[in-house]
C-alpha cells in the first residue's frame, strides 16, 4: 500500500511541522537522506516516509528503519517543507539531553543560542559547533525550537551528533559552576579574540553564548559572563554575521585545545 496526503498515518506525521505538535508528542520530522541517515544512526527514527524512486535509491536507510512507509509524491509532498524534496521524511523522536547531563560528561566546548529567533541561524550555530568538537548546543531561553525543520535542515545532521539541551538564560551560573569558562560575544566587548588566543584563556574548558543578529545578548546575560569577547575586525565591514562569528569563535577555541600547550 502507498500512502496518499489523506492516509491517517500521512496527516499525524504532517502534524509535526507545528510547534505545538512537536511538543506535545516529543517527536519532529527529519527530511533527506542526509538527515535520516544521521538520525537513524542516532538511533532515533519511528518511521521512515518515502517515495518508491527515493525508497530504491537510498535502500540501504529503507533497511535501517524500524517502519517503512511508502508514499506517493503527492504524500511526500504534503510532508516536506522544501520546494524540491528529496523523497525521504522520517518521524523522529526529539533528542534533548537535560543541561545536568550533558555537563556531567565534563564537556570542553559548549555552544549556547541565547534567544536566537532565525531557525537557520541556529541550524547553522549547530552544524559549526558540532564541526569544531563542542559536546552540546544549548537553546536559552525564548530561543527557537531545535526541531523547526529549517532549524533540522541547516545543522546538516549534526542535531543528532551533539548533546541538544534546552535551559532558561541563567544558564551562564551552571555552566560555570560545572567548571566552564563562560564567553559571551559582542561587538563592544572588553577582551579581543585575539588576546584571549595569546594568553592561553582559550585553552580551557568554554561555553560561548551567542545573541541574535538583531538585537545580540540581552544586558543580564552579558553579565552573567566571565568576559564580554569582541572579534577584531581588519577591515572596513561593520560586524560579522551570526554563523561566522560563531565559526570563528568555535574555532579559536578548538584550535587552543588542541594545541600542545594545553593546559592538563
Amino acid at each position: 500500500m502507498t500512502f496518499t496526503p489523506r492516509t491517517p498515518r500521512v496527516v499525524a506525521a504532517r502534524r509535526l511541522q507545528r510547534r505545538r505538535d512537536r511538543d506535545r508528542t516529543g517527536r519532529f520530522l527529519a527530511e533527506g537522506p542526509q538527515a535520516v541517515r544521521s538520525a537513524l544512526a542516532a538511533g532515533v527514527v519511528l518511521e521512515l516516509f518515502g517515495t518508491d524512486a527515493a525508497l530504491t535509491r537510498h535502500g540501504d536507510l529503507a533497511l535501517q528503519a524500524p517502519v517503512v512507509s511508502p508514499v506517493t509524491d503527492e504524500g511526500l509532498a504534503a510532508l516536506a517543507e522544501t520546494v524540491q524534496p528529496q523523497g525521504l521524511v522520517a518521524v523522529c523522536e526529539q533528542v534533548d539531553v537535560p543541561l545536568a547531563e550533558a555537563l556531567a560528561k565534563q564537556p570542553r566546548l559548549v555552544a549556547i543560542v541565547a534567544e536566537i529567533r532565525d531557525p537557520g541561524n541556529a541550524g547553522t550555530v549547530l552544524r559549526t559547533a558540532d564541526a569544531a568538537g563542542a559536546a552540546a548546543v544549548v537553546f536559552a531561553g525564548d530561543a527557537v525550537d531545535p526541531y523547526n525543520g529549517k532549524c533540522v535542515r541547516s545543522s546538516a545532521g549534526s542535531l543528532f551528533n551533539v548533546d541538544v539541551v534546552r535551559a532558561p538564560l541563567t544558564v551562564a551560573a551552571d555552566l560555570r559552576a560545572a567548571g566552564l569558562l563562560v564567553l559571551a560575544t559582542t561587538g563592544y566587548g572588553d577582551a579581543d579574540l585575539d588576546e584571549l588566543l595569546d594568553d592561553g584563556s582559550l585553552a580551557s574548558p568554554t561555553a560561548w553564548l551567542f545573541g541574535s543578529e538583531a538585537h545580540g545578548l540581552p544586558d543580564d546575560v552579558l553579565k552573567a559572563a566571565d568576559k564580554r569577547v569582541r572579534v577584531p575586525i581588519y577591515g572596513g565591514a561593520e560586524s560579522l554575521n551570526l554563523g561566522a562569528a560563531a565559526a570563528v569563535c568555535l574555532y579559536a577555541s578548538a584550535r587552543a585545545q588542541r594545541s600542545p600547550r594545553r593546559p592538563s
